[in-house]
Parts: C-alpha cells; sequence; structure tokens
C-alpha cells in the first residue's frame, strides 16, 4: 500500500507518469530499503580497499614501477556487486509482490521500469565513478614515489569510464532481473556471466578464441585496458586482442545491454506481474 500511496501522491504533480515524476518514485523506493546502501559501501570498500592492498606495500623500484592500472584490481568485484543491487531493485519487487501495485499504479510498464532502471544506472555510475577515482587518490598517497598522474586519454578513461560500464552493468542487470523475476537466479547469471560463461567460451574449440573476443562484458573490459601501461601486472593483464577500438568497444557492450533490455520490457508487457 505504501507504493500504491506514494505513486498517488506523484499524480498529483501532473497528469502522467511519465519523465521525473516515475524517476523520483522509484528513487524514493530503492532508497527505502537496506541492501542498496550495503551494496554501495561494499562496492566502494572494494575498489579503495584493494588499491591499499596493492599500492601499500610496494617499495623500491617495484614502487616506481606503479601505474594507474595496478590502482583498480577491484573494480570488477564492485562492479559486480553494483549488478547485484541493480538486480535486486527488480527481483524485491517481485519476490514480495508490489510490483503488482506499481503497474496498477503505472499501467505504463515499460515507463515503470525504465524509470527504475534509470535510477539504478545513474547511481551504478555515481559509484563507479567515487571507486576508481577513490583507489586511485589511495594508490597515490601509499605509492608516493610512482608517477600516477593522469597523463593520456586512456589513464582518464580507465578511471572515468569506470562509471560509464558501471552503468551499462546496472542495465544488463535490471533487464535480467525483469527476465528472472527470481534474486538467487538473476544473481548466478549475473556472477557466472563476466566471471566464467565469457572465459569458458575460450575452451571452445577453433572458435573459442574469436568468440571471446565479442562477448559483452569482455568488450567493457576492452574499454577500460586498452592503451594502459599494465606496470607490476603485467603484458597481459588486461588483454592484449581487443576485438574493436576502445569506444566502439563501449558501443557495443551499450548494445547487448539495449537488445537484453528490450526483451525484458517486450517479456514484461506480456507476462503477469
Amino acid at each position: 500500500m505504501a507504493t500504491a500511496t506514494t505513486y498517488k501522491s506523484v499524480e498529483a504533480d501532473g497528469p502522467t507518469y511519465g519523465g521525473l515524476s516515475v524517476i523520483t518514485v522509484e528513487r524514493i523506493k530503492l532508497f527505502s530499503t537496506r541492501s542498496p546502501w550495503w551494496c554501495m559501501v561494499i562496492a566502494a570498500f572494494l575498489t579503495v580497499g584493494f588499491a591499499a592492498l596493492t599500492t601499500g606495500f610496494l617499495k623500491g623500484a617495484d614502487e616506481q614501477q606503479a601505474t594507474i592500472f595496478i590502482t583498480q584490481p577491484g573494480a570488477q568485484l564492485s562492479q559486480m556487486v553494483m549488478m547485484v543491487m541493480a538486480a535486486l531493485a527488480v527481483t524485491t519487487e517481485y519476490r514480495f509482490g508490489t510490483i503488482r501495485t506499481s503497474f496498477q499504479a503505472v499501467p505504463q510498464r515499460a515507463a515503470l521500469l525504465l524509470g527504475k532502471t534509470a535510477v539504478v544506472a545513474f547511481l551504478a555510475a555515481v559509484v563507479g565513478l567515487i571507486a576508481s577515482f577513490g583507489a586511485w587518490g589511495v594508490g597515490s598517497l601509499f605509492a608516493s614515489n610512482a608517477d600516477l598522474a593522469i597523463n593520456t586519454g586512456a589513464e582518464w578513461r580507465l578511471l572515468a569510464g569506470q562509471g560509464l560500464v558501471f552503468a551499462i552493468s546496472a542495465v544488463f542487470a535490471v533487464a535480467v532481473g525483469i527476465l528472472i523475476r527470481q534474486s538467487a537466479g538473476a544473481i548466478a547469471i549475473l556472477i557466472l556471466w563476466p566471471l566464467l560463461v565469457e572465459n569458458l567460451v575460450n575452451l571452445i574449440p577453433k572458435v573459442g578464441d574469436d568468440l571471446a573476443r565479442w562477448a559483452p562484458f569482455a568488450n567493457g573490459s576492452s574499454f577500460l585496458n586498452q592503451g594502459q601501461d599494465f606496470g607490476l601486472a603485467g603484458q597481459g593483464a588486461g588483454g592484449s586482442d581487443f576485438a574493436l577500438s576502445p569506444w566502439w568497444a563501449l558501443l557495443y557492450f551499450a548494445g547487448w545491454a539495449a537488445a537484453l533490455m528490450l526483451i525484458a520490457l517486450f517479456s514484461a508487457s506480456r507476462r503477469d506481474a
């Protein structure tokens, strides 16, 4: 009933439920639960914490070889955490049945779900930016003798680009949540897809390597890692066989997210809540 009341109060602001009204309601709903707060804290802590671990014990020549790349080893784990948060923003409503009330208040299901997606993606982008630049700051503090100044476009892309990758990953997660509707299943898919499935594709005889280069999350990483000085992490740490240039790789990654979201919206419009 709280959800219905919230939407009624929004209706008074205008004749439609589109745009800012839906986004405002979804923001209130998201931050009224504890899981987003915990996910944000854990995601930021992972990226910053791993940066402290990778740079805090460097001495002498090792410290001088440190690069911005080694301040971001926890970014992928933080990305997974924010994807879990994004999926829960949908599956929790299906679990407790509040999605039915939301759909009754907003008959345009696509508008409601896109509003939810926009809120979650924006939050993920903010956390990604805070975490990446926070990790860089901590790394600069611990490895004070290393040259960790942001001098190149590739280095800016590695840090600022985390926000874009986090946001697109959140769209992926919301789409999976809409399709699966069950928290455990959605989370399992979102964790296994980038961490296991895309790596297992390499094992397919003859075509495995080529297929792996076109995997969506691999291209998200490609956007961040191309042109980086891997330093102590090794020249192959971020991958070297890229299918696309950085910005085309990001566009390809976003295309996957958009396609999956379109399928999810079509599914939501056809299935019972």
